[in-house]
């Protein structure tokens, strides 16, 4: 008979059959790290590790190939007008970074630290045992300052006074001081080491940290045999455990000797922003312990275990905006915060509250966006406003700073803030700025909201419901097309809010892990038209904390789904001088995608796979295929391996004939694989394989059972 040419639709289909996929479509069935170029498979780029610097406080490298604590959570990136820079902001669960020029610097906010400076209110004689400051706001209720080069001890404050001062201190002499010197708290030998062990204790009063919390150390001296270097690090060091006054943390390298009280009189302890802001949680963990359950459940004065658990924590997350060529960053369920690109690039971002003039700022806010083209600047789930603040945080809550200003939130008859409750579902998961609308998705609705200028300011659209997104970051705008994953499906929004249709939905979502969904994260690759989710599939090992191992990808080019294996937690599209896509793994590692063949270096098992067509198209009788024709674009490297599928009927086993090599060179590979229908596997597992299908033929003729 004549050459029987295999033809197989764009895209994977997993939600029927494999017999009925080859009757309907045909469609491919299965495949991993190929998508789908002009109605054909194509193996996808490789991807290499990026090399980062470590920058420390002092703008010196100390790392050529570092990378970022915590996991990666959102990302967002930039060119700044004022001096050209390529910048990337990266959340994680427990910082906040910035990427330029290949170096890596650390914004994270500071909850406190314990060399708060301020001035003197007037003159101090050599005598006086009680100082007057500018404001005591900071400072602790006893310690050590430092005004010039006199130490002095206090016991006591009363708000801006301190009292019970012993003047000149630490073989230092009590001085006079003209009104407005410099005060400067500071810490006199905090550091405790013990031979061969690598804990570190550290004593500061009042430090208020939390064990998972992080405290960077900086102008401490070399310690118990642990240098300098390793004790002051400005990405600093996670609490393991808290005493009144102490703590304790890991260093990398263990001491050479015990040391009671060392690290000099210039150490300064500054705490990240942690758990009491929102950061500092992994995974959306059931609460353990005391307190959590029903009433009455299990055995008095007993923790609780994860099954009797009815509260779940909501892992760490951020919202990254751009405010022209500057950066707000919102923790989600935290404080809104804002870092300058005209300042020094290692400066930490502040609390919008905290900046001249801002007003009615609110302290909680679970998402956010800017509006466009109006610019405002928009919290959702967020702390009601209230005359002298203080308002309570409704998660329905949706409120906006005044036009062309992020710092004031407080609404008037002169500007444009204000606020609106949504009505439809229990709280904001999710907002995208789009074509001169913010789309809002709660848990259960989508919102459109659109500047109509005063008295108004904004009007609210209900434009449907069932439809929330699954998470904080699974909403994308492209080209103002609004893509998102929901909790059992896919939904577009170009004006009206539609389902995805999806040959690959319950697929994914019976294989997700649920209970992790909302660390899905979506990106974009523009230059094969792409919408990517990762996820967390219950097929991953980790015993704690799993993170997205897989993928799913929308081309809307090709109107085709694909799905395969890969790691990564947040995704950004190409800009500027970075031509290509880059993302973060969970191991904290920043990759270039779309770049070379192979996974870093190492092998891609790259593979896809057809539904089982009828041999000729009848299915009457047994033929034997004999001879397959491909037809594959692939470089001089590749080396391709095809395996023949063969069944008698669809239900019965499957005999699978090969691998068969295809090469450039390849023109024809012969087969003896019999069955009524049959089905093509192609896959390649080297680190320089590149390569495209076309259309395979086969020749078949009618054969026996024997």
């Amino acid at each position: 008979m004549a050459l029987q040419l295999l033809q197989f639709n764009p895209g994977i289909v997993k939600d029927i059959t494999e017999y009925s996929a080859g009757k309907t479509g045909p469609f491919w069935v299965d495949g991993d790290l190929v998508r789908f170029r002009n109605g054909y498979p194509t193996k996808i780029g490789g991807w290499q590790k990026d090399k980062i610097n470590l920058v420390d406080s002092a703008g010196t490298i100390t790392s050529t190939e570092t990378t970022i604590t915590g996991i990666a959570r959102a990302m967002v990136n930039w060119r700044a007008i004022t001096d050209g820079e390529d910048r990337i902001a990266v959340g994680t669960h427990n910082h906040l970074y910035i990427i330029q020029d290949q170096s890596l610097y650390d914004i994270t906010p500071l909850r406190n630290k314990s060399n708060n400076a301020t001035t003197t209110a007037e003159a101090l004689d050599a005598s006086e045992t009680e100082i007057d400051l500018v404001s005591g706001t900071d400072f602790k209720t006893a310690g050590t300052i430092k005004i010039d080069s006199e130490l002095i001890t206090y016991t006591g404050k009363n708000s801006n006074q301190l009292t019970g001062c012993t003047r000149g201190t630490n073989s230092t002499s009590a001085a006079t001081h003209d009104s407005g010197a410099v005060v400067t708290q500071i810490l006199i030998n905090p550091i405790a080491t013990t031979d061969e062990s690598t804990t570190i204790t550290i004593t500061d009063a009042a430090h208020g940290s939390r064990v998972g919390d992080f405290v960077a150390i900086t102008g401490a001296a070399a310690t118990g045999g642990i240098t300098a270097e390793n004790l002051n690090r400005k990405a600093g060091y996670q609490i393991t455990a808290i005493t009144t006054n102490t703590y304790t943390v890991t260093s990398p390298t263990a001491a050479t000797s015990t040391v009671s009280a060392g690290g000099g009189n210039a150490v300064a302890l500054a705490y990240l922003i942690g758990i009491a802001d929102g950061l500092g949680t992994q995974s959306s963990d059931p609460a353990l312990g005391f307190g959590v359950g029903s009433w009455n459940g299990g055995t008095w004065g007993t923790p609780r275990s994860e099954g009797d658990s009815d509260i779940n924590l909501t892992n760490s997350n951020w919202t990254l905006n751009l405010w022209g060529e500057d950066l707000i960053a919102v923790v989600r369920g935290g404080g809104i915060y804002y870092w300058d690109t005209s300042g020094t690039v290692s400066n930490r971002a502040v609390l919008v509250s905290s900046l001249s003039g801002a007003l009615s700022v609110p302290s909680s806010t679970l998402v956010s966006t800017v509006s466009f083209p109006d610019r405002h600047f928009i919290a959702g789930g967020t702390q009601a406003y209230a005359v002298g603040g203080g308002g309570d945080v409704d998660p329905m809550l949706v409120r906006w700073s005044d036009q062309e200003d992020f710092t004031d939130f407080g609404p008037t008859s002169t500007n444009t803030a204000g606020d609106q409750r949504l009505q439809v579902g229990t709280k904001i998961v999710s907002m995208v700025a789009s074509r001169e609308e913010t789309i809002i998705s709660t848990d259960e609705a989508i919102y459109g909201m659109t500047f109509v200028g005063p008295p108004f300011i904004f009007s609210f659209r209900l434009l449907a419901t069932n439809s929330g997104a699954a998470g904080l970051n699974t909403m994308i705008n492209v080209d103002g097309n609004v893509f998102w994953m929901g909790k059992r499906n896919f939904f577009t929004y170009n004006g009206v809010v539609n389902e995805l249709p999806c040959s690959v939905q319950y697929y994914v979502f019976d294989r997700m892990q649920t209970r992790y969904i909302d660390k899905t994260s979506v990106g974009h690759n523009k230059e094969f038209k792409e919408v990517t989710w990762f996820y967390v599939s219950n097929e991953n090992s980790a015993a704690t904390n799993p993170e997205p191992d897989s993928y799913v990808t929308f081309n809307y080019a090709e109107n085709a789904w694909s799905i395969g294996s890969m790691d990564r937690t947040v995704w950004r599209d190409s800009f500027g001088a970075r031509n290509v896509p880059f993302a973060f793994d969970p191991d904290g590692y920043l990759y270039n995608h779309e770049t070379g063949t192979s996974d870093n270096g190492s092998a891609m098992t790259s593979f896809i796979e057809s539904s089982p067509g009828e041999i000729p198209n009848t299915g009457q009788n047994l033929y034997l295929v004999d001879k397959v024709i491909p037809d594959v674009t692939m470089s001089s490297d590749t080396n391709l391996s095809l395996f023949i599928n063969t069944r008698k009927y669809p239900n019965a086993t499957e005999v699978t004939k090969g691998p068969f090599s295809i090469t450039s060179s390849t023109t024809k590979v012969s087969t003896r694989a019999k069955g009524r229908q049959m089905s093509m596997k192609l896959q390649s597992s080297g680190t320089l394989d590149d390569w495209s299908l076309g259309t395979f033929r086969i020749n078949a003729r009618e054969d026996g059972l024997r």
